[in-house]
């Protein structure tokens, strides 16, 4: 038997979606562009999908523009506000616990002369509002925060800067990255007060290649891509309808009953905590996320990729950070300060509502063994 608990990584793929994606690809298979009937059909599921997505954003159907992924979404988020704004300035406030979706553009535009300000976490993972207010100049020009981080869970203050920005009259765009955050953690665009704001698919059980990035009504957006003029111009090519149609469902099912999953979610991860240091002798929480789904530990002494495959060839699925690591150091858990033991000793688990408490059994049980049968680690 399998237990997957790496679903911030990605997530399985639910019925709903399955069924909407094989719909839209042998029934509902017309080009939205076409002038007839069929292109018409498509067409009208295609708006009606769209509406899904903005209805839980909170957003208007016209503010939603479809993309291939979260990361897509946040690149095109950044490069596009400095654009907007290249006559104010060229500094850019960011954090340094961003996914690389949002830390590797920061990095070109560094490149090119911007200058970018990386706000450092507390040993909690914890980033304030004074951290922007200090950080914050005439020139800044963006402030790009996450919703949730990815490895810690923890939850970062987008509302409370946004409010900054307003009540300092800055003209800088905020863009957040909401991928972990979506449909995890309650929050809508207008609560949350951003100008961008990237969410993903597969984060919640729709297929992978597909997610969305809401643009605030008003904002002049340069098009990423140019041809067709589908999504208003914006991003020209024929639409993956089968996709959004599968983004669509799981969102909507995910929406339908997000109150009781995410208390499910959050007994959940209590329940995991507890057992795991209470049972596995040495192992620490890492952080003071808030998430529900995301619960980083570390078992000092012991390498993560050590204990990960361990873990994975009993048919337990964890990982040790971010996937789009693979495998090298992660900055998020580095920016913490932690000691190298703890560093590198690091795991993170995340849940989803198929998770059940036999799943962190499991993982218990295998956590006992790894400490029997694996070296600890001469650093």
């Amino acid at each position: 038997m399998e237990h997957y608990l790496d679903n911030a990584a990605t997530t399985r793929v639910c019925s709903a979606a399955v069924e909407a994606a094989v719909a839209a690809m042998t029934t509902e298979y017309g080009n939205p562009s076409s002038r007839h009937l069929a292109g018409s059909r498509a067409e009208g599921a295609l708006k009606a999908h769209r509406a899904v997505i903005a209805k839980a954003l909170g957003a208007k159907a016209e503010e939603i523009v479809f993309t291939s992924c979260g990361t897509e979404s946040d690149n095109w988020a950044i490069h596009a506000a400095v654009e907007l704004n290249r006559r104010r300035g060229k500094h850019i406030i960011t954090t340094a616990i961003e996914h690389d979706a949002v830390l590797e553009p920061c990095r070109r535009l560094e490149r090119e002369g911007y200058e970018v300000t990386y706000l450092k976490p507390d040993r909690m993972g914890n980033i304030t509002v004074e951290q922007v207010a200090d950080a914050l100049r005439e020139d800044t020009v963006l402030v790009s925060m996450m919703l949730v981080n990815n490895e810690l869970g923890t939850i970062l203050p987008v509302k409370e800067v946004s409010g900054l920005l307003k009540e300092k009259k800055s003209a800088a765009l905020l863009h957040c990255d909401a991928v972990q955050g979506f449909l995890k953690v309650p929050f809508t665009v207008g609560e949350l007060g951003a100008d961008f704001v990237a969410v993903s698919g597969h984060k919640v059980h729709a297929p992978k290649g597909i997610g969305a990035l809401y643009i605030k009504n008003g904002i002049r957006m340069p098009a990423m891509i140019y041809g067709g003029h589908q999504e208003g111009g914006l991003r020209s090519g024929t639409e993956p309808t089968a996709q959004i149609a599968a983004f669509a469902a799981a969102v909507e099912e995910s929406a339908a009953c997000f109150a009781r999953e995410r208390t499910y979610l959050e007994q959940l991860k209590k329940y995991a905590a507890e057992a795991l240091t209470g049972q596995v002798e040495g192992l620490e929480l890492v952080g003071d996320g808030k998430a529900p789904h995301i619960l980083p530990v570390t078992l000092p002494g012991y390498k993560s990729e050590v204990v990960v495959r361990f873990l994975s060839d009993r048919g337990i699925f964890v990982s040790s950070g971010s996937a789009c690591h693979k495998g090298k150091p992660s900055h998020v858990f580095a920016a913490l300060n932690l000691p190298k033991k703890q560093l590198d000793g690091v795991l993170r688990i995340s849940f989803c509502a198929q998770n059940t408490k036999e799943d962190v059994d499991a993982l218990v049980l295998a956590l006992k063994q790894a400490r029997e049968q694996l070296f600890t680690s001469l650093s």
